[in-house]
Formats: structure tokens, C-alpha cells, sequence
């Protein structure tokens, strides 16, 4: 008996222009946590498909308890025990609980056609029970959190008698709350025997819970060693493969002239009497905890959602917002926290992302100027370092990093004077992370004003100048840099308290 439940050997897998995988390989023990790291572009994401049966290795080997075995299929991959939760959940919104759990394995009325609803309902009771979670096993999973509708995902993944569970950046959208809740079901998860790999961009996690990491890098491993035997920096190191001096490599440039200020700003049920200003040569957070309007404030600025108090001022002048139309007219853009969905056309070329939202400079007589078009992605390519085969690669195809690159490239196109970022960084590797700090400098140098939400706050802290803090709809502060901290920060985000006494 191997002491392996998983062993991957030199899994090379290609794409049209890109070598995904080049002989890679990982081993994970049963009962251990297993965390897969590597930058955006590394080959994680590959390698876990081809292990969840989703897509084929063009070479290479996959042992099972010792047995070497072909994944056909995911739900072959099923049958042999993997279960992969990805970060994109794979739940039906409008089944229940028990639905989702049992669902194309629902239990049948003897030798009927029939579903047997008792004993689904009682058998994801068990199943929930055994995890610690209590779920109305009847609910839609359309009315849960996101932290429990994981949980649905984990009890869906143990209904299969899954003995192997990859986790693909399971705490990306979660609250400090939720995370220790996770955390604590993966020890429950460890001490059954499972084995776990663990997919993460927040190394911090990978010493909270992590037995043993393997790096990626190119496609190909890196190292494997016992988490015990590693520091961040050692890691970070290897994930990029150079020093990486500054995490947050944070310019301060002289503050200039008013670019944005708004004021009594108000949205009936999501947030009120928001006011702020945004100048030139600094960067300004908007911070609080998960719900508390920091989104919801980005997306009335952007004209997406309808304000019903209050006024915007650009460069000293009122003007009124009433579209994503409008916004983009008087300069504004706004690189959305779910870029995927909001940000990008998946289906569409790196191209034609890029100038998106500004077609009318490249129409001449009617039809759009393909040549000029194709010149001006080219220039943003090299502009941002995107890591990418031609401007003609379909955008889903890139990792997130450059994902994310080419959503700023599509605002600077259209030559933005204030651009939102809204968690800029989430899902994104620590090299990727630094790249877009500094492309956040340059854009100050040129005279852009930038607001940027986020949750991490070592990179609030890191890259700010200012930092608004809010709760539960309302502005309960602002900091500048020198009196910032994390527990001032949370102390505002939690209603603790003012500014001046925190």
C-alpha cells in the first residue's frame, strides 16, 4: 500500500501556443493539507483540471492508493474520489440544499423512477451533521451566503465519499468570520483522513493550516517541502523566481488639484451621507467589512446604480451621473471586484476587450478601423506586460494578473481621469499583486486620482495615502497614512468608534 493517496508524475499538458504543463508533478498523504501555490500562469489551475477530469494530460502518469489509473471524466474522477470545489461554485441556485447535495445521485423509491425525498433529506442531514454545519437541508441554495453555499459544496463533495478534495481559492469572497469557520472544518476534514490540496494567493493561510506546499512555476515544479521549513519570503521567492523586494512598492508624489468630490451621496437601503474628495497624486481606500456599501458606493459613482441623494463633482464642477454611459463621457471607470462576469467579455479577444468601451474613436465612416484597433491593444500588450500569445488570444485564456491588466487597459483607452478599483487584487498572485501596484503609481504620475476598495488590509496600509473607512452604509472615519493601522481601521469598520478616538 503506497503511502500516497495521490501521486501525479510528469503531467505535461499543451495549448495552442502555450506549454501548460511541462512535466509536473505532486504527491499529497492522506490526512495531510496540501496547498498548491504558484503565480497566476503557473500551471495550478491545468494541473487540477486534468486531475478532476476535466480536461486530458497529453502525457505523463496519475496513481490512486498506489494504482495507476486514467481520469475520463469528472464523474469518473468521482467515482475514484476526487472531488475538485472550485472557485466558481457548481450549484444549482434554485434547488435546495439536499437537491444540490444528492443531485444526479438522488436515492430512488426501491426500483422506481421515483426520488426517495425522505431519506435524501435525512442522508444530507447526516452528511451535514458530520461537518458540523446546520443547514435547512430544504432551503434554496439560492438564499444562502456565500460561506454556507461552500459548505454545500464540501457536503456535496463527502456525499460522494470523496478522499481527495482540491479547494480552488476557497476564502477569496469569505469574512475573518467565515474563514476561521472553514478552517476549522478542514482539521475536521484532516483528522477523517481526507486529503487536501489547497489552492490559495494568501500565503498567510498556508501557515494556518498547510502540512506541506509545492510550488509552481512556468508549468513546471518548483519544490515540495513541509510548511514547518518555510517563511513567506522563502515562498514568495520561489512563486516568482527573484527577490521581490516590495510587496507594495508604494510612490508619493505632492498632492495636487481636486479631480472628484462628492457629497450627502445616498442610495435608499444600500448606504447614506457619504461624502469624500479624491486629488491628484494620491491613492484613497475605501474600506469596512464585507456589506458595509464600500460597492455599493463605487457602482453609484459609475452611474450603474441610481443614486437617490446627494451630488458628484468633477474637477470642481457638478455633473450628473445616470449610466456607466455617462461616467465613462466625464472620465470616470470602474474595474469591478468581479471582473470575470462585469469586467470582461470572456468570449472576446484581448483586442476587442481593450476597446470596448471606447468604439467610437476607432469608427471611421461607419466601420470600425480593425488595423488601428489592433495597434491600440498592441500598445496597451506592451504598455502593461501582458502575458499573452497575440492581441487575438480570447481573454478567458489568460490568467487572472493579465485579466486583470487588460480591464485597466480597456479604462486607460478611454482615457479616464478617476478610475475605481474594486479589489483590484483579489485572485491575483503576489507578483501579479506588486505589478499592478505599480502600474497604480504611474497612473498617479500621470495625474489619474484612483480610489481603491479592498479587504486586505496590509495592501490598504501599503499603498494608500488616505483610507475611508466605512460601516454599515455610512462613513465612520477617514485616517491619513501616518494614523492608519489595522486596528484603527477595524476598530471604524466595526462601529468602535471615531476616528479621533480610535
Amino acid at each position: 500500500m503506497s503511502e500516497y493517496i495521490l501521486e501525479m508524475r510528469d503531467v505535461t499538458k499543451r495549448f495552442p501556443g502555450v506549454l501548460a504543463l511541462d512535466k509536473a508533478h505532486l504527491k499529497l498523504r492522506p490526512g495531510d493539507v496540501h496547498c498548491l501555490l504558484g503565480e497566476n500562469g503557473a500551471g495550478k489551475s491545468t494541473m487540477m483540471k486534468i486531475l478532476a477530469g476535466a480536461q486530458p494530460a497529453d502525457s505523463g502518469e496519475i496513481l490512486i492508493d498506489g494504482t495507476a489509473v486514467q481520469i475520463l471524466s469528472p464523474h469518473h474522477a468521482q467515482e475514484l474520489g476526487i472531488s475538485m470545489i472550485y472557485q466558481e461554485f457548481n450549484l444549482s441556485p434554485y434547488l435546495s440544499v439536499a437537491e444540490n447535495i444528492f443531485l444526479g445521485r438522488e436515492p430512488r423509491l426501491g426500483k422506481s423512477p421515483f426520488i426517495d425525498w425522505k431519506r435524501m433529506y435525512n442522508d444530507s442531514r447526516e452528511i451535514l451533521k458530520r461537518i458540523r454545519v446546520d443547514l435547512d437541508v430544504r432551503r434554496p441554495v439560492n438564499e444562502l451566503s456565500v460561506a454556507q453555499q461552500q459548505m454545500v459544496e464540501i457536503a456535496k463533495a463527502l456525499s460522494v465519499k470523496a478522499k481527495i478534495i482540491v479547494m480552488d481559492e476557497p476564502s477569496a469572497t469569505l469574512t475573518e468570520h467565515e474563514l476561521a469557520a472553514l478552517f476549522d472544518l478542514i482539521r475536521t476534514l484532516r483528522s477523517d483522513g481526507i486529503g487536501l490540496i489547497y489552492i490559495s494567493h494568501r500565503l498567510e493561510e498556508v501557515f494556518e493550516i498547510g502540512d506541506q506546499v509545492t510550488v509552481m512555476r512556468d508549468g513546471q515544479h518548483v519544490a515540495t517541502k513541509p510548511v514547518s521549513e518555510l517563511n513567506r519570503e522563502e515562498i514568495i521567492r520561489m512563486m516568482v523566481g527573484r527577490e521581490l523586494t516590495e510587496e507594495y512598492p508604494k510612490e508619493f508624489f505632492t498632492r495636487g488639484e481636486e479631480r472628484l468630490r462628492v457629497e450627502g451621496l445616498g442610495r435608499e437601503g444600500a448606504f447614506s451621507d457619504v461624502s469624500f474628495s479624491l486629488y491628484t497624486g494620491e491613492i484613497v481606500s475605501l474600506t469596512g467589512l464585507v456589506g458595509a456599501g464600500r460597492t455599493e458606493v463605487a457602482r453609484a459613482i459609475f452611474g450603474a446604480d441610481k443614486i437617490t441623494a446627494g451630488r458628484i463633482f468633477l474637477d470642481g464642477k457638478p455633473v450628473e451621473v445616470r449610466s456607466p454611459q455617462d461616467a465613462i463621457k466625464y472620465g470616470i471607470g470602474l474595474l469591478t471586484e468581479d471582473r470575470k462576469n462585469q469586467g470582461l467579455v470572456l468570449g472576446m479577444t484581448v483586442r476587442e476587450n481593450t476597446t470596448l468601451a471606447s468604439l467610437k474613436k476607432l469608427v471611421k465612416r461607419l466601420f470600425i478601423n480593425r488595423k488601428e484597433e489592433r495597434s491600440v491593444a498592441e500598445q496597451y500588450v506592451r504598455e502593461l506586460q501582458i502575458k499573452t500569445p497575440s492581441v487575438e488570444q480570447v481573454v478567458q485564456n489568460l490568467s487572472g494578473g493579465n485579466q486583470q491588466k487588460v480591464v485597466l487597459a480597456k479604462w486607460l483607452f478611454t482615457q479616464s481621469r478617476v478610475l475605481i478599483f474594486d479589489e483590484p487584487t483579489r485572485g491575483i498572485d503576489v507578483g501579479a499583486k506588486a505589478e499592478i501596484f505599480k502600474l497604480m503609481n504611474a497612473l498617479i504620475k500621470k495625474g489619474v486620482a484612483i480610489l481603491m476598495i479592498s479587504s486586505e488590509l496590509p495592501e490598504v496600509l501599503g499603498m494608500c495615502d488616505r483610507v475611508l473607512v466605512m460601516h454599515e452604509g455610512r462613513l465612520a472615519g477617514e485616517l491619513t497614512r501616518e494614523e492608519a493601522s489595522q486596528e484603527r481601521i477595524m476598530r471604524l469598520a466595526t462601529g468602535m468608534g471615531k476616528a479621533e478616538a480610535a
